[in-house]
Parts: C-alpha cells; sequence; structure tokens
C-alpha cells in the first residue's frame, strides 16, 4: 500500500446543496455527519490509504464507532463550507479524528465541530482488530 506525505489535516470544500437542508434552507443535523463522512475519506485517500486496499490486501474495513458535534451556527443553502478532518489520535483498533466546518473560508466561522472515532474491524470475522502496526504508524506521522 502506497502512503502519502502525512498530511496532518485535509479540508474539503463541500457546497450545501437543496437536498442538504429542511424547506427554510438550513442544514439538516444529519448532513454535517455525512459531510464530515466525506472529508475523513478523503483525509485517508490523501494519505494513500483506499478502502478497497485495506480490505483486500489488509483483511480490515473501518466503521465509526463513536461521533460526536457541537453545532454552533446554522449553515443554509448555497453556502461553501470547509470541512476539516485531522487525526489527534491513532492506536489499537482505533483513531479518533477531530473536525470542523467553517463558513465561507478554510479559516473562517466555525459552523459545527465534531470528534469521530472509527474503529478497525476484521472484514472475515466482523470483530475489532488492531490496526497494521506500519498503518498505525503512518496515521501517526
Amino acid at each position: 500500500m502506497a502512503h502519502g506525505a502525512g498530511v496532518k489535516e485535509f479540508v474539503l470544500p463541500v457546497r450545501v446543496y437543496l437536498e442538504d437542508t429542511d424547506a427554510q434552507g438550513v442544514v439538516y443535523n444529519a448532513s454535517y455527519f455525512r459531510f464530515m463522512e466525506r472529508a475523513r475519506t478523503e483525509w485517508l485517500r490523501a494519505q494513500g490509504i483506499d478502502h478497497d486496499v485495506l480490505r483486500e490486501e489488509h483483511g480490515i474495513f473501518l466503521v465509526l464507532a463513536a461521533v460526536e458535534a457541537r453545532f454552533r451556527t446554522p449553515a443554509r443553502l448555497s453556502d461553501l463550507l470547509y470541512v476539516s478532518a485531522a487525526v489527534s489520535e491513532a492506536r489499537g483498533a482505533r483513531i479518533r479524528f477531530t473536525q470542523n466546518i467553517r463558513r465561507s473560508e478554510p479559516s473562517g466561522e466555525i459552523v459545527c465541530e465534531g470528534v469521530a472515532e472509527v474503529a478497525c474491524m476484521d472484514a472475515r470475522e466482523g470483530r475489532p482488530r488492531r490496526f497494521p502496526p506500519t498503518l498505525v504508524n503512518e496515521l501517526n506521522a
């Protein structure tokens, strides 16, 4: 598996579409979780880690084990949001990400703050499994 140069934080721009909002044009709470999931996936890709490769070459897959969010101010239809993902800890069978969603620019107003714990699972047995040591080293780099 090829790994990237150790991207500490990944920021994904996301435009808010009608499907992400309620009738008043305010972003649904669940949409923030989708935005954060996309940013975590793109963070992994920036590391050179692909979900298919994890499953096929390492026999593991990643699942969301816990998520926490603090909604500070509503995002609205057509807003341009910047969703960050950064690993705060990777050990054992878990990766902990800190995430922020900001409006208008990567350093803009914080709309939502989040923490996500992602668990490593054995693809065959469906049980928690430690990350391969080389992968943990890459994630903590």
